[in-house]
C-alpha cells in the first residue's frame, strides 16, 4: 500500500445516516486507491459492515460535546495521527472537529470538513459552536443548498487560503437497483408489515420527529381519502422513535381521530431498504425544514419510484419536478394531497417513463464513485 495518502475520517457513530453512510462508501473507497483508510468513531451498526483489512478502526468517545472529554480527544488524536503518519484529517461533525481542528494544527496535517447540515443556531455561542466547520483547509458542502448557506452565515470565517466546494452525496446505484429484488422477498416482507397487496402502499421513510413532516403525511392521507371518497392505499410510515415516544403516540393518535389505523402503519426499522421502495407504489419525503441533501428523494429515483418531495433544501437540486418526480409546497398536506392523487391517476407507461428518467439522473448526478473519486481527488489536491 502506498504511504502518499492515509486519510483519517473522525465520525460521532457510525449508524444508517447520510454522512455515516458517506464515511462508510468513502472508507472502502480509498483503499482501493492504494491508500491508507482509517476511521474514528464511538461505535454503531455499521462498524459490523466494515471491512476491518481494509479499514482501520479505533474507537474514541468523540460524540461528547463535554470539553474535558474533546481535550481527551484531542490528545489522542494527535498520537492517532503521529503513529499512523496520518495526511489528512477529516471530521464529518461538530464535537469531533474541534479536537480534529487543533490535533492538525499540532500535527502539521491538512484539515478537511464536510457540513453534512444547516446546523441551526439562535445565539452568537452556538454559532461559534457551528463555524469550526468551516476552519478547516477544504470545507465540503454535500448540496448547493448547503455551499449558499454556509456563504450566507459564516463569511466572517472564510478566506482565500480555504476552499469551499459542492461535492454531491451519492448512493449505491447498485444496492438501490429495481432489478435486483427478488419476488419472494417482496412478499416476506409484506407478510412482515401485514400488508395484503390489494391496494397501493405509499411510502414516507425516515426518523420519527417533527421536521420530518409525518403530521403532513397523515393530513394528507385524510385529505385524499375524503377526495376520493374511499381508502386507495397503505400509508405505511417508516422509522425509529430513537426514544421519542410521545411524538410516536400524538402520531397515532391523529390517524384515530381520521379512523386511519388499519390504512396507517408504522414500522419501526427495515434492514433492506430497497426492497422497501420496491413494494412501495409511491414515496414521500416531506420534510417541513430544509433536508441538506435528501437521501429519500435519491433513493427513490433510483429505484425508479415516484418521489413527491417538499421544495425546499436540497430536493430542489435532486429533483426535477414533473419529469424525475414531483416537488410539494413545504408543509402543506393539501399541496401533498394533490400530488398524490396526480399521481394515483396516472397511467403505468408515464410513471414508468418517469422511473426511467429518474434512475438515470441519480446515476448521472449522484452515484457513490462519482462522490468518492471527487473526494479523492480534492485531498490529491491539498497535499500537494
Amino acid at each position: 500500500m502506498s504511504s502518499n495518502l492515509k486519510v483519517l475520517q473522525v465520525i460521532p457513530k457510525l449508524g444508517y445516516g447520510g454522512a455515516e453512510t458517506g464515511c462508510y462508501d468513502l472508507a472502502h473507497y480509498l483503499p482501493e486507491n492504494d491508500c491508507g483508510s482509517y476511521i474514528v468513531t464511538r461505535g454503531g451498526e455499521l462498524l459490523k459492515c466494515i471491512d476491518k483489512k481494509k479499514v482501520k478502526i479505533i474507537k474514541l468517545p468523540v460524540h461528547s460535546k463535554n470539553p474535558l472529554i474533546i481535550f481527551i480527544n484531542f490528545l489522542a488524536l494527535i498520537f492517532i495521527i503521529l503513529i499512523n503518519n496520518i495526511s489528512i484529517v477529516h471530521a464529518r461533525s461538530r464535537a469531533p472537529a474541534w479536537a480534529c481542528l487543533f490535533a492538525a494544527k499540532v500535527t502539521g496535517r491538512k484539515f478537511v470538513t464536510t457540513f453534512h447540515g444547516t446546523y441551526n443556531f439562535n445565539n452568537k455561542i452556538k454559532k461559534f459552536y457551528n463555524s469550526v466547520m468551516v476552519r478547516s483547509d477544504l470545507i465540503i458542502a454535500g448540496s448547493n443548498f448547503i455551499f449558499s448557506h454556509i456563504k450566507e452565515n459564516y463569511t466572517k470565517y472564510l478566506n482565500a487560503k480555504k476552499k469551499l466546494l459542492v461535492i454531491f452525496r451519492g448512493i449505491n446505484v447498485d444496492y438501490f437497483d429495481p432489478t435486483t429484488k427478488l419476488d419472494s422477498d417482496e412478499k416476506k416482507l409484506l407478510n412482515k408489515w401485514e400488508i395484503e397487496k390489494d391496494k397501493k402502499i405509499i411510502l414516507l421513510p425516515g426518523r420519527l420527529t417533527g421536521w420530518k413532516g409525518q403530521e403532513v403525511f397523515i393530513e394528507a392521507i385524510n385529505l385524499v381519502n375524503i377526495e376520493l371518497g374511499y381508502e386507495a392505499f397503505y400509508g405505511v410510515i417508516l422509522g425509529s422513535d430513537q426514544g421519542r415516544d410521545l411524538y410516536k403516540k400524538k402520531l397515532i393518535r391523529l390517524t384515530e381521530q381520521y379512523r386511519m389505523t388499519k390504512q396507517v402503519k408504522f414500522i419501526d426499522h427495515c434492514k433492506d431498504m430497497a426492497l422497501a421502495y420496491k413494494i412501495s407504489d409511491i414515496v414521500v419525503s416531506a420534510s417541513i425544514e430544509p433536508e441538506a441533501f435528501g437521501r429519500v428523494a435519491v433513493e427513490a429515483q433510483s429505484m425508479e419510484k415516484p418521489i413527491i418531495a417538499s421544495n425546499i433544501g436540497g430536493s430542489n437540486e435532486t429533483v426535477v419536478d414533473e419529469k424525475t418526480g414531483f416537488l410539494f409546497d413545504s408543509n402543506n398536506a393539501k399541496s401533498l394531497s394533490e400530488k398524490i392523487i396526480k399521481i394515483l391517476s396516472m397511467d403505468k407507461t408515464s410513471l414508468k417513463s418517469i422511473g426511467i428518467e429518474a434512475r438515470k439522473n441519480i446515476i448521472q448526478k449522484f452515484n457513490v464513485e462519482k462522490m468518492c473519486f471527487s473526494t479523492y481527488s480534492e485531498y490529491k489536491r491539498i497535499i500537494n
